[in-house]
């Protein structure tokens, strides 16, 4: 073992809070204030700042909700995932029917969506005389 013996250095709340207090406000850089107060650490500034500085909540979003807006989200998120279930079914009812026509008109050997707009067509044209 070496001969030295390390100390650890413990800052009171009040000067961590006014180190910060200082840096927030401009008047001092982190390295800056590790040098006035000889703060060794690399990042102890660092920390207390993320831990007690006001600059950490820039990032944030802060709602403020009633428990009325709550509930109104919540049952806006159900009816968001009730809608899109729906859609999920009605595109998979969609590609299933797309499918049987094409099956069909294997089978008959004809072209149904051709075919039917045709007579829709002939139709229309014979009820007009």
């Amino acid at each position: 073992m070496s001969g030295q013996s390390t100390s650890v250095v413990r800052y009171s709340l009040a000067f961590k809070l006014h180190i910060i207090s200082e840096i927030e406000q401009g008047l001092l850089t982190i390295g800056q204030a590790r040098r006035r107060y000889d703060i060794r650490g690399g990042h102890t500034i660092q920390v207390w700042l993320r831990k007690f500085g006001k600059n950490h909540l820039l990032s944030k979003v802060v709602r403020v909700q009633t428990v009325e807006e709550k509930d109104q989200l919540k049952a806006m998120q159900e009816q968001i995932k009730k809608l899109k279930e729906a859609l999920a079914d009605a595109h998979m009812e969609k590609r299933i029917l797309e499918s049987l026509i094409d099956e069909a008109n294997r089978a008959y050997h004809t072209d149904i969506k051709k075919n039917f707009g045709d007579q829709s067509s002939n139709d229309s044209q014979h009820t007009s005389q």
